[in-house]
């Protein structure tokens, strides 16, 4: 009998054993046919394409430009994966370049269209870069390069002329407005280097400030260098400002942090399909500081290298992060060689920071044509802190203090951003600018009230034109009103309403002053002090850096936030 029950027993666990096998054999068989499937598909559609290429350019009505036909079929296909994978021809390694390193060649100066003129002009010379040195000014008008005629050209073709091998020189003939003189210069084209941290500097108080804008190569050893400079000045806290940066070099992001982080901590892990090129970045170094308090300032464009670093600052409980929700870019990028010098620039992982939480917020979905879905905030998964506090994977690194900026009066936008109108704004200051050989330090300058007052008189002699928001609000009232059938009961009470809702261009401009006023210090004070110095400007009149500085002398409320929370047992 008891060898009955073993043979049965060992027929039951062969039975099983084997019911594994198959099961095993016809998953591996399924995803062989899956995988045959998927080469099938690729080989069929690469013919596909290749056949019809070849039938176009044989018997197309006209002879097409290869490098166009095909280059938009690339960009087409690429477009439909995510807005980061990028195709990038021999002709565009440039741009790489640039978007790597922050170099190119050039004379270093922002030109402008000033529609008004209907000319391409100067409109911000970088410090100590060859436009600067030459003696070329804010409102330069760009006559001709060389030779060649350019008052009839746009801002890119321009741009693309100035551009150049380093080494190379141009003559460049400009008229400058405030003397009404043409002027030649001889200029040589050098490499150009944005700075990646264009001002750091201490702040009443011991406060220190860096603004970061951008992760580009050598940024952490420049953040490293400078937080050792104002450590030196008696720096007693930090506001590390990454609003409105873009992000860029991952290496970089790490280093960043470095500076605050012991050697060995984990700062990001990349995760992708291929398993081989997975990556765990960790702290190579010791850090300048690992107890000084840090606030870092964050917004809505704040991304991507951005996040890791404030993300891997908050998780570690480094630093308190100020502001509103950044962008919510959790992805990383690889740079791969085509054929012919080529490259592309491709979506090859997510990124995680310490606490584990990948904080992408748009998921691109490929079938079927292709969609994006935004993550909810109600699916947000919560992980926590080195501390135990706990974190979302929010979309995007959610501030432990929540500080909005001033919002720009609709004044203000079209004095900035808006064609015609902001020549007004312009033309004002290039005069302003031609009239005081120097200003007051970058720090100290204001616009006197004086001064501010002789804007608004040329604003209102030229007419200067801007929609009101509360008027467009009211014209939409009143079409639901009418809809609706409201409107005729209503009608005298919006008459009314209209009236008192009429724009006046002067009560406007004297309302917004202060804003307005801000504005225009900014772009006087690069001017004279180039972009460090508009920076330094406007730390006074700045909300949320106003408020990091208070953060950091109330040193009970900074360790409240990233202190250890108590769970209930």
């Amino acid at each position: 009998m008891k060898h009955i029950n073993s043979y049965l027993k060992w027929l039951k666990q062969s039975h099983k054993t084997h019911l594994t096998i198959a099961i095993s054999m016809l998953l591996v068989m399924t995803t062989h046919a899956q995988d045959n499937d998927h080469l099938f598909k690729v080989a069929k559609n690469l013919d596909v394409f290749n056949t019809i290429y070849k039938n176009l350019d044989m018997i197309y009505v006209d002879t097409l430009d290869a490098d166009e036909v095909i280059g938009n079929g690339i960009d087409a296909m690429l477009r439909s994966l995510d807005p980061y994978t990028e195709y990038y021809s021999e002709q565009k390694n440039k741009e790489v370049k640039m978007m790597l390193q922050g170099k190119y060649a050039g004379i270093g100066a922002l030109i402008r269209y000033n529609y008004k003129l209907g000319r391409v002009c100067i409109d911000e010379p970088y410090e100590n870069m060859p436009a600067a040195e030459a003696g070329l000014k804010k409102g330069d008008i760009i006559l001709s390069i060389d030779g060649e005629d350019m008052t009839t050209r746009d801002n890119s073709y321009v741009s693309n002329h100035l551009r150049g091998d380093a080494g190379t020189t141009f003559e460049l003939k400009i008229m400058r407005p405030s003397t009404n003189k043409t002027m030649k210069f001889k200029i040589r084209r050098r490499s150009i280097k944005l700075p990646s941290v264009p001002y750091y500097g201490l702040q009443p108080d011991g406060m220190g400030y860096l603004n970061l804008n951008g992760f580009t190569e050598g940024c952490g050893k420049d953040v490293r260098n400078a937080v050792i400079e104002m450590k030196r000045s008696g720096m007693k806290g930090l506001v590390l400002d990454l609003r409105g940066n873009g992000g860029g070099s991952e290496m970089e992001a790490v280093n960043v942090v470095n500076c605050f982080i012991p050697k060995g901590k984990l700062v990001v892990s990349n995760r992708g399909k291929l398993k081989s090129v997975n990556r765990d970045y960790k702290t190579t170094v010791e850090p300048v500081d690992s107890l000084m308090p840090i606030v870092v300032l964050v917004n809505g464009n704040s991304a991507s290298s951005s996040e890791i670093t404030s993300g891997a600052l908050q998780d570690l409980d480094r630093a308190v992060v100020m502001g509103t929700k950044t962008y919510g870019k959790g992805l990383v990028q690889t740079l791969i060689d085509l054929p012919y010098n080529g490259q592309m620039k491709l979506t090859t992982h997510k990124y995680y920071i310490p606490s584990g939480r990948c904080i992408q917020k748009i998921k691109y979905r490929h079938e079927n044509g292709g969609s994006t879905e935004e993550k909810a905030d109600s699916l947000a998964k919560t992980f926590y802190t080195a501390n135990g506090r706990p974190v979302k994977d929010s979309g995007g690194i959610e501030p432990d203090v929540e500080v909005k900026s001033d919002s720009l009066p609709n004044i203000a936008y079209y004095l900035v951003n808006v064609r015609d109108s902001s020549e007004v704004l312009q033309t004002f200051e290039i005069d302003y600018i031609a009239k005081h050989p120097t200003i007051a330090p970058a720090a100290k300058f204001d616009l006197s009230d004086a001064d501010y007052e002789r804007f608004k008189q040329l604003a209102i002699t030229n007419n200067f034109k801007y929609d009101a928001i509360s008027e467009k609000t009211l014209d939409n009232l009143v079409k639901v009103a009418k809809f609706e059938g409201y409107y005729d009961d209503a009608r005298d009470e919006f008459e009314t309403l209209r009236k008192k809702l009429k724009p006046n261009l002067a009560k406007d401009l004297e309302y917004n002053k202060k804003k307005i006023k801000q504005i225009i210090n900014s772009d006087i004070v690069s001017a004279y002090y180039f972009q460090r110095g508009a920076i330094e400007n406007a730390l006074k009149n700045d909300a949320q850096v106003q408020a990091a500085f208070e953060m950091l002398k109330d040193h009970d409320r900074y360790r409240s936030i990233l202190a250890p929370k108590q769970t209930v047992k």
